[in-house]
């Protein structure tokens, strides 16, 4: 299982004047894409990014912000870092750095990031995913998924802790499992039972998406609405309706209201909704005429679609939530 935010954590940090913040910054970064590679978690190309910050100055101007893409035979070589550094370097805009930034996403489990400022450096890698774990985000028991990847993840803090020459030091709890030095542990009931983390707080922060728009609720379209909404239902494979678009000229207001939030179909096809939605009122078109106009979009990445025979139907935007989760 997939959280949307991160399930677990690790880090390795030290003081290091041997470099400027670049040149650490991208010497461990590479060194530990090197252990994630020949662990198997780093297979093929993979994008990273890269952020750059001047010293001093609140809020600390960019400097350089790109993208590049790891070869496959990236190492912490001199030449491979010389070749990283050289290209943020062309890229750069004049001034002192102040820190340095990269992310690269080694794979759909596990993210790996680098950071350096004032002669320190740090990496971190994290998690989304629950097949560390010896019980799966609802507290179901998964033993061949966690002997299959469970001492995989241990080797590899073991290898990243000796490459970098720190050691492993886990992260917080998180909503979803307890980091350690050798991997992740589940949370546990008085009784001895896995916590279900994933209908506790992974179900409630997929849904937050669809009720509260970005920046504060100042991006797009609000995704409340006080009084009656118009809606259409959207359906997915063999009929079966996925959630609800609405939308409400009257207080700027469309999102869609989906049936199962926790089903990783619908959550995906809902977001794609979102999108939808996002991009009709950066058009300028009012909340009716978004629903109008995605009524009539063809079934796209899975997102589903809404019957071309149904009229939108008009109803307090709390009764539609309780027909969404009654499962009618």
């Amino acid at each position: 299982m997939i959280a949307s935010t991160n399930v677990a954590r690790w880090t390795w940090g030290r003081d290091d004047e041997s470099a400027d913040a670049l040149v650490l910054c991208m010497r461990d970064l590479l060194a530990a894409y090197g252990v994630l590679s020949a662990n198997g978690f780093a297979v093929g190309q993979h994008a990273v990014r890269v952020s750059v910050t001047e010293a001093g100055g609140k809020p600390r101007k960019p400097l350089f912000e790109g993208e590049f893409t790891v070869p496959v035979d990236a190492s912490s070589s001199t030449e491979s870092v010389a070749q990283l550094v050289g290209r943020v370097r062309a890229g750069m805009r004049a001034g002192e750095i102040g820190s340095v930034d990269a992310f690269v996403e080694c794979s759909g489990a596990l993210g790996l990031g680098a950071s350096s400022f004032a002669d320190y450096v740090v990496v971190d890698l994290v998690t989304k995913s629950d097949v560390w774990l010896p019980y799966d985000l609802k507290g179901r028991p998964q033993p061949d998924v966690y002997a299959a990847n469970g001492p995989r993840l241990s080797a590899l803090l073991r290898d990243l802790s000796e490459v970098l020459e720190s050691e492993t030091d886990p992260g917080e709890p998180t909503y979803f499992a307890k980091p350690t030095e050798t991997g992740a542990e589940n949370f546990f009931h008085a009784d001895g039972t896995a916590w279900d983390v994933w209908g506790s707080f992974e179900e409630l922060t997929r849904y937050g998406v669809f009720r509260h728009a970005p920046g504060f609720g100042r991006i797009g379209y609000r995704r409340m609405a006080e009084g009656d909404v118009r809606y259409v239902p959207v359906q997915g494979g063999h009929a079966a309706v996925l959630g609800y678009l609405w939308a409400s000229d009257f207080e700027n207001a469309a999102s869609f209201e989906p049936r199962d939030v926790g089903d990783d179909v619908t959550y995906r096809a809902g977001l794609v909704w979102l999108e939808r939605l996002r991009s009709a009122h950066d058009r300028g078109l009012s909340p009716s005429a978004a629903l109008a106009e995605l009524s009539a979009m063809p079934d796209e990445k899975g997102a589903g679609r809404v019957d071309p025979a149904s009229e939108p139907c008009i109803v307090g935007l709390d009764s539609l939530r309780e027909l969404a989760s009654g499962g009618r």
